[in-house]
C-alpha cells in the first residue's frame, strides 16, 4: 500500500494516546473554573476596597507619607483642597536649598493621588532628584458654594506657603499640573504671575476645540448633547452637586472594548499575577468625587464648550480677564500622540490662539517648551513607571536649565547616551536632555488648524447658550422643586459606576462565600498549559470580541463626526445662531492692546540703554549667546559646565534668579542689535589681563561641553577671542577681526 521509502504511520506507543484530547479538555475546564472563582474573588476584593476607601474622610492612593501643611477649608474662601508635604522615603534625602515642587492632582471625577500612586512617579522622581516635594489634593465633597475662582485663590495661597517654607531655595516653586489641574494652575498663574516658577502641564487641554478629523471624538460630545443643559440637569438632580461618576462614564465610553471586555479579561486570563496591579488602579478609578454644580457648569460652559481660556474671554467673578500671556514663568507642555483624551492639538494649539508670529512670543517674554511622546496614553502620562523614570525624571533634573531659557518656543528632545557621546560626565541621567528652538509652523504642522471647524464649535457654543436658557426657563425650576437631598444621594448611590463595585463586595450576601472558596482554590491551583488548544480558542474568541467592539466604536465615532460636521457646519444653522462667515476675531485671538505695545516699546528703549552697561557676567553670557546662539539648541552639558563655573567664582555663586535675569536681558539685547552688542563687549570686561584670560578659558569650556563647534560657531569664536585681550591689545585685534570678517 505504501512505497518502501514512505514510513508507515503508527499509533502512538503511549497507552493514553486516545485520552490526550480529553485530558487537555479536563485540564482546561478545571483551570477555567479556578480562574472564574479567583476572578470573582478579585472583584470581591475590589468592592471591599471601594467600600473601605469611600468610608475614609480623606481617601487617596498616595504611596508616600504626607503631613498636612495648609487645609483649604480654613481659608477665607474655603475649598475642599489641602496642601501636604511629602515625607521622603527611607534612604532618600532632599536639599532644602533646592527648588521645591508642587504636584497638583486632577479633580476630573476621580480621587486624589495619581501623581504619587507609585514610587516610580512624578513625586518619586522629584524626591530622588533631591527636591522638596508637596502635593495638592482634595476631599471627596466640595465646600458649599465653592467655585473655580475659590480654588485658584487657594492654590495661589498654597504656592505662597511653600515659597515661605523655603526662603533659601534657589528658584521659585515648580508647579506640575496633571490634566484638569493643569488648566487650573494656568488660570491661577495668569492672575498671579509673580508666584510660580516653571509650570509643567501633563496631558492638559487648553484649546478645547482643537483636534483632527478621524480622531479625538470626545471634542464632539458637547455638540451631540445640544450643549451644557444636561450638565445643568445633572447638577439639579444632585441637589446642587455634580457627581464625578458622570465624568468617569464619559472616559469609559471612549473605548467600549476596554471598558466592557479587555480590562476584565486581562485579569481573568492572568488572574495569578494581574490582580495586585488591577486592584491598585481600580482603587483610584473606582472612587469618584463630587463637584459643586456651579463648578461643573462653569467648566462646561466656559472651557469645554465655550473655549474661553485661550481666547482671553474668560473672566473672574471680579471681572478680571484671564490672559495666559501674562505668565512669565516657563511653561512646559508634556503630551502624547497616544493620548485620545488630550491630543497634542488640544495641549498645544493655545499657543496659536495667543500668538500669530514667533516674535510675539519673545516680545511677550514667554518661554514655552513642549515634549511629544509617541505612544503613551492619557493615564500613562501620570501613571506609567517608564514615563516617570524617563520624561518626568529628565524634566525634574533639568528644570533649572529650562528656567533660565530665553523667551521663545522650544521642544524638549531626549536621546540615549552611548560611548560616542561627548562629555558624558556632564549628563545627569540616562538620557541627554536637549532643548531645540521651534516655530509656530511646527505647531501648525501637527494639524487641527481648521477654520471651518472653529465655526462649527462656535455654533455649538451658541446653541448651548440657547438650550441652557430654555432649560433654566422651562424645566430647571420644576426639577429643583422636586429634588431632595435624599433623592440626590440615592441617585449617586445607584449610579452604574458605583453599583459595579458595590454588587461584588461582601455587602452582597451572595459574595460572602467567595473568599473562602478562593482560598481553597489557591491551595489546589492547577494552571493549564500554555499550549493547550482550548486556551488558544479562548484567546481567539476574546480577540474577536475586542475586534467587534472596536469596529462598533469606530463606526460610532465616524457617525458622530459626520453628524457633527454636517449639522454644525450648515450655513443655515450658523446664520440662525448669528455667526458670521469667519470665526470671531479670526480664530478668536485676542487683539494686542495699546498698553502691551507701549510696554514693549519702553522695554526696547531700556535695552538700548543697557547695551553698554553691565559687568563680567553680562559680557560672559553675551559672548556665549553670540557663539552658540545660531545653533538654536542647548543641552544639559553646557548648562552643567556653566553651573560648575558659576559655583567656583571667587566672589560667590550667582543665584539662579539673577542668572535668569541676566541671560534673558542679554538674549534680548542680542536680538535688538547684535553688532552693537558685540562692539560694546570690551567695555563690560574687567581690566585685569588675568581675569579676562580666566573668563575666556571658562567660555571655551562651556562652548566645548556640547562637542565640536560648527564652522559658523568657530568663526564667531575667532571674532570674540581678541576682545578678551587687554584693552591696549583688544582694539587693533578686534578691528582686524572685524575687517577680516567683512
Amino acid at each position: 500500500m505504501f512505497p518502501r521509502s514512505t514510513p508507515v504511520p503508527m499509533l502512538s506507543a503511549e497507552p493514553n494516546y486516545w485520552m490526550q484530547p480529553f485530558k487537555a479538555a479536563q485540564e482546561y475546564w478545571l483551570d477555567c473554573w479556578q480562574r472564574s472563582v479567583l476572578f470573582l474573588d478579585v472583584l470581591r476584593q475590589r468592592g471591599n476596597n471601594y467600600r473601605e476607601h469611600s468610608a475614609r474622610k480623606a481617601p487617596h492612593v498616595l504611596t508616600f507619607g504626607a503631613e498636612v501643611i495648609l487645609d483649604g477649608r480654613t481659608l477665607e474662601r474655603p475649598v475642599n483642597y489641602a496642601l501636604v508635604r511629602i515625607i521622603p522615603p527611607e534612604g532618600v534625602k532632599v536639599d532644602p536649598t533646592k527648588r521645591p515642587f508642587l504636584v497638583f492632582d486632577p479633580r476630573a471625577g476621580h480621587g486624589p493621588g495619581i501623581g504619587g500612586m507609585k514610587h516610580d512617579s512624578e513625586i518619586g522622581v522629584v524626591l530622588r532628584a533631591g527636591h522638596p516635594c508637596y502635593f495638592v489634593g482634595f476631599l471627596p465633597e466640595p465646600m458649599p458654594g465653592q467655585t473655580i475662582g475659590d480654588v485658584c485663590h487657594a492654590e495661589a495661597r498654597f504656592v505662597e506657603e511653600v515659597e515661605a517654607l523655603h526662603p533659601k531655595a534657589d528658584g521659585k516653586p515648580c508647579l506640575i499640573g496633571n490634566c484638569q489641574a493643569g488648566w487650573q494652575i494656568m488660570i491661577m498663574s495668569a492672575l498671579r504671575p509673580d508666584l510660580p516658577g516653571p509650570i509643567m502641564l501633563a496631558g492638559t487641554p487648553l484649546s478645547y476645540w482643537a483636534g483632527v478629523h478621524g480622531k479625538n471624538p470626545m471634542r464632539y460630545l458637547g455638540g451631540l448633547l445640544g450643549g451644557t443643559w444636561l450638565t445643568a440637569l445633572a447638577g439639579d438632580i444632585g441637589n446642587g452637586v455634580f457627581d464625578g461618576a458622570n465624568l468617569v462614564a464619559n472616559f469609559e465610553s471612549l473605548h467600549p472594548s476596554n471598558t466592557y471586555w479587555k480590562k476584565a479579561y486581562d485579569v481573568y486570563s492572568k488572574v495569578d499575577t494581574e490582580a495586585p496591579r488591577f486592584l491598585e488602579f481600580e482603587k483610584w478609578w473606582g472612587s469618584p468625587v463630587l463637584l459643586t454644580a456651579q463648578e461643573m457648569q462653569s467648566i462646561a460652559d466656559q472651557l469645554f464648550v465655550g473655549n474661553k481660556l485661550s481666547s482671553g474671554e474668560l473672566r473672574t467673578s471680579d471681572g478680571i480677564r484671564v490672559d495666559l500671556r501674562n505668565i512669565k514663568s516657563p511653561i512646559i507642555v508634556f503630551c502624547s500622540w497616544g493620548d485620545d483624551i488630550t491630543p497634542p492639538q488640544q495641549a498645544l494649539d493655545w499657543i496659536l490662539d495667543l500668538y500669530q508670529t514667533d516674535k510675539e512670543i519673545v516680545a511677550a517674554g514667554q518661554t514655552i517648551v513642549y515634549c511629544l511622546h509617541q505612544s503613551i496614553g492619557h493615564l500613562g502620562i501620570f501613571v506609567s513607571g517608564k514615563v516617570a523614570t524617563k520624561e518626568h525624571g529628565e524634566f525634574a533634573q533639568s528644570m533649572d536649565m529650562i528656567d533660565v531659557l530665553p523667551p521663545g518656543l522650544y521642544e524638549a528632545v531626549m536621546t540615549g547616551v552611548d560611548e560616542n557621546t561627548v562629555n558624558p560626565e556632564l549628563i545627569q541621567g540616562n538620557y541627554l536632555f536637549t532643548i531645540e528652538a521651534r516655530t509656530l509652523d511646527d505647531i501648525r504642522a501637527l494639524g487641527g488648524n481648521d477654520i471651518e471647524d472653529d465655526l462649527r464649535f462656535a455654533a455649538v457654543a451658541r446653541v448651548s447658550e440657547i438650550n441652557r436658557g430654555l432649560y433654566e426657563t422651562l424645566l430647571g425650576p420644576a426639577i429643583r422643586a422636586m429634588v431632595t437631598e435624599q433623592s440626590a444621594e440615592l441617585s449617586r448611590t445607584m449610579h452604574p459606576h458605583r453599583l459595579q463595585f458595590q454588587m461584588f463586595s461582601d455587602g452582597n450576601p451572595l459574595m460572602q462565600q467567595i473568599g473562602a472558596l478562593a482560598e481553597s482554590v489557591r491551595e489546589s491551583r492547577r494552571p493549564v498549559a500554555a499550549d493547550n488548544p482550548l486556551l488558544a480558542i479562548e484567546h481567539a474568541i476574546s480577540n474577536a470580541i475586542i475586534g467587534t467592539l472596536d469596529m462598533w466604536s469606530d463606526a460610532r465615532d465616524s457617525m458622530t463626526e459626520a453628524f457633527f460636521l454636517n449639522t454644525y457646519g450648515s450655513p443655515l444653522l450658523q446664520a440662525a445662531v448669528g455667526l458670521r462667515s469667519e470665526p470671531p476675531t479670526q480664530r478668536r485671538r485676542m487683539e494686542r492692546d495699546l498698553v502691551r505695545e507701549a510696554a514693549a516699546s519702553r522695554r526696547a528703549a531700556e535695552l538700548e540703554q543697557r547695551i553698554d552697561q553691565g559687568g563680567p557676567a553680562e559680557a560672559f553670557l553675551r559672548a556665549l549667546i553670540y557663539v552658540r546662539g545660531p545653533e538654536r539648541k542647548v543641552d544639559e552639558r553646557g548648562f552643567k559646565a556653566l553651573q560648575e563655573i558659576n559655583a567656583a567664582q571667587p566672589q560667590g555663586r550667582m543665584p539662579l534668579v539673577r542668572l535668569k535675569e541676566v541671560l534673558k536681558e542679554q538674549f534680548l539685547i542680542m536680538m535688538l542689535s547684535e553688532e552693537r552688542a558685540i562692539a560694546a563687549l570690551p567695555k563690560l570686561l574687567p581690566k585685569e589681563r588675568a581675569q579676562r584670560d580666566a573668563m575666556l578659558t571658562a567660555l571655551r569650556r562651556v562652548i566645548a561641553a556640547k562637542g565640536e563647534l560648527p564652522e559658523g560657531g568657530k568663526q564667531r569664536l575667532a571674532r570674540i577671542e581678541p576682545l578678551f585681550a587687554t584693552p591696549e591689545v583688544a582694539r587693533p585685534a578686534a578691528k582686524q577681526a572685524s575687517l577680516a570678517e567683512g
